[in-house]
């Protein structure tokens, strides 16, 4: 069977708050079962271990890169490579936002380009960034 995660799972494996169902979400992620991860719920995911646990920057990073590196668990569109490398793009600073990182990976996969964007901060490796003419 192949179910997709929510972030509340997520955020129950790597908190285990409240007490308890750290280990009902590990049982499930470290299964068997094949689970998809929107990228949307990657970028909530690392909000919410910021803005409720204070989770530091660099541990939200490799908390989320050894959860899609996972056997079992697999980003829902993005190849998991591309988003081991977005999700590094975070690791250095706060230069760099989740959800751009995912938005850069998206680029790189699809081979597009051009990404018009008004972000100076936007990731650019690889990427044609242009602004609005």
């Amino acid at each position: 069977m192949t179910a997709i995660l929510d972030t509340s799972v997520i955020v129950r494996y790597f908190t285990n708050d409240p007490p308890g169902t750290g280990r009902l979400a590990a049982h499930l992620l470290d299964g068997s079962e094949t689970l998809l991860l929107p990228e949307v719920v990657i970028a909530e995911t690392a909000h919410v271990l910021w803005s409720l646990y204070r989770v530091a920057r660099q541990d939200i990073v490799d908390q989320l890169v050894n959860l899609v590196r996972k056997q079992n668990v697999a980003p829902l569109t993005l190849d998991k490579d591309i988003t081991v490398e977005a999700l590094l793009l975070c690791r250095p600073s706060r230069r760099v936002s989740f959800p751009d990182a995912l938005t850069w990976a998206a680029a790189r996969q699809t081979g597009t380009i051009t990404l018009y964007t008004l972000d100076q901060r936007f990731p650019s490796a690889g990427l044609d960034l242009r602004g609005l003419v």
